[in-house]
């Protein structure tokens, strides 16, 4: 007999046949399909020392490096913009104030739907900004206005009861917020800012169309160079893990804080010692048998 559980039953042994072998035939299409790439990548002499030569060169080195700084220092001020620029916007929707809240919603609605490189490059040509500094802006404006929406939404799915319960105690909304619905909201909403951030690293790559020397113009500098027979899928090679390491750094970045804020002492269960025979209360003598 099997042993069930609170949802399903567990599989019998022929479910669990037919699991491995559905398991061992995904593993040989996924492996047909890397050889298969690793043929047209050797066949089309993708591994030849002429490709990969320029990764030998100090200067091609010192190149992807400055690309990379770069990189994360667009990030990184964009990153810490667009929470700023989210926060106010989602106070601007959440505020009592009319006027405030239909100005924040049509800056929200407008940098929301409109793409990010056409604000790059309205930045970059019409108000003749620097191009680190059109980066900024664009992805700030864009990705500030998502957050805002994230900020809004995480505030309003807190439960109603605990925003009633801290105004009857007499507590200002600027206080309801900051100590009560923000940072419960912030445990749900983390998962959220940190993949919107993952699309703020993403969308840097968009600086080698205004000139700005970030990782990927770095590597298309090198990828379209003669001299070393146009070696594209080589910097591909190199360039695409280092990007995809980041990204899961940030979101491993996000579990550990997640897993943080659960052993918090403001979160965790606090063990109560159960009451034995002869326990005294506060103010109390020790407990006797009724008298006849």
């Amino acid at each position: 007999m099997t042993e069930a559980t609170a949802l399903y039953d567990l599989p019998g042994p022929r479910t669990r046949r037919r699991h491995t072998v559905y398991a061992v035939l995904s593993t040989v299409v996924m492996l047909a399909l890397l050889a298969w790439i690793c043929y047209l990548l050797f066949d089309t002499g993708q591994f030849a020392y002429t490709k990969w030569m320029p990764f030998e060169y100090e200067g091609i080195q010192r190149l992807l490096l400055r690309g990379l700084g770069n990189t994360l220092r667009a990030f990184a001020l964009a990153a810490v913009l667009s929470l700023a620029l989210g926060g106010l916007l989602a106070a601007g929707r959440l505020s009592d104030h009319r006027p405030v809240r239909w100005a924040a919603t049509l800056v929200v609605e407008f940098f929301r739907a409109m793409p990010v490189l056409v604000m790059i490059f309205f930045i970059f040509v019409a108000l003749r900004a620097q191009p680190l500094t059109a980066l900024v802006a664009g992805l700030t404006l864009y990705n500030g206005s998502v957050l805002a929406e994230v900020f809004r939404t995480g505030v309003d799915a807190v439960e109603r009861g605990q925003r009633e319960a801290a105004f009857a105690l007499g507590m200002r909304k600027t206080q309801v917020m900051a100590y009560v619905l923000v940072p419960q909201a912030v445990r749900a909403m983390l998962p959220t800012i940190i993949s919107q951030l993952v699309v703020a690293l993403k969308d840097t790559s968009l600086g080698y169309l205004i000139t700005y020397e970030e990782f990927l113009h770095a590597g298309k500098l090198i990828a379209s160079n003669l001299d070393y027979d146009l070696p594209f899928i080589p910097v591909v090679m190199v360039i695409s893990p280092i990007y995809i390491g980041m990204c899961m750094l940030l979101s491993w970045f996000a579990r550990w804080v997640s897993r943080r804020e659960q052993r918090s002492p403001k979160t965790e269960a606090v063990a109560v010692t159960a009451a034995e025979y002869g326990t005294l209360l506060p103010g109390g003598e020790p407990p006797t048998a009724p008298r006849p």
